[in-house]
């Protein structure tokens, strides 16, 4: 029983990554193809546009963003592999002013790239899942492998499929022209799914 949520929790959202990446990749591509007056390679186009600003670098997650299947995913992924190299090499003070540097930062680096892709919720940027997964491995930390596996799947669920108050928190910024407010959009639902994710894992607990 276990194993098959756990296929259906991996399967939404990877079906749900796929959607959002198809779009993202044809508004790249024409941003791109403006730029340079020819449609170059789809991942050179990509890797261009990430390099083109600093907030591209950090909105894609350092490139994981840009992977052509399930980039939630992989963005998050990425984030369990950081957090576990540096887990013992900051304190708990220091991850907790890194993590409200990585909302704030993720903010303007969020909105920026939200806006040169004129896409108010690109699924190519990851950071909101970076840092929203951060905050739940801290929270959860020290645990075991099986835990943290169950909260990335957890996480990746609510974040997907957008239930609940993660869909409403999505909503709350979208409806908006306001490219200053685009961040917060995008880094909101995955902020509050991180919760949905801490909250089931403690009544799994507590139970």
């Amino acid at each position: 029983m276990f194993r098959c949520c756990c296929a259906g929790i991996a399967s939404l959202a990877f079906q749900s990554d796929n959607q959002a990446m198809k779009t993202n990749l044809t508004q790249v591509q024409d941003i791109a193809y403006r730029e340079l007056g020819q449609p170059p390679d789809s991942l050179t186009l990509n890797v261009r546009f990430m390099w083109a600003h600093p907030a591209h670098i950090l909105a894609l997650g350092l490139g994981s963003g840009l992977s052509p299947k399930a980039p939630g995913t992989v963005g998050t992924l990425w984030a369990w592999v950081m957090f576990s190299l540096l887990q013992n090499q900051l304190s708990e003070l220091q991850w907790g002013w890194m993590l409200l540097l990585c909302i704030v930062a993720g903010w303007w680096a969020c909105t920026v790239t939200a806006k040169h892709m004129h896409d108010q919720d690109p699924g190519c940027i990851v950071w909101d899942e970076i840092a929203a997964f951060w905050l739940v491995l801290w929270l959860l930390c020290p645990t075991g492998l099986g835990t943290q596996l169950a909260a990335f799947l957890l996480f990746r669920f609510f974040d997907a499929s957008k239930i609940g108050p993660v869909g409403w928190a999505e909503s709350l910024f979208h409806d908006t022209d306001a490219w200053s407010k685009a961040g917060w959009g995008i880094m909101l639902d995955d902020l509050v799914a991180a919760f949905c994710t801490l909250l089931v894992m403690a009544v799994w607990r507590v139970w």
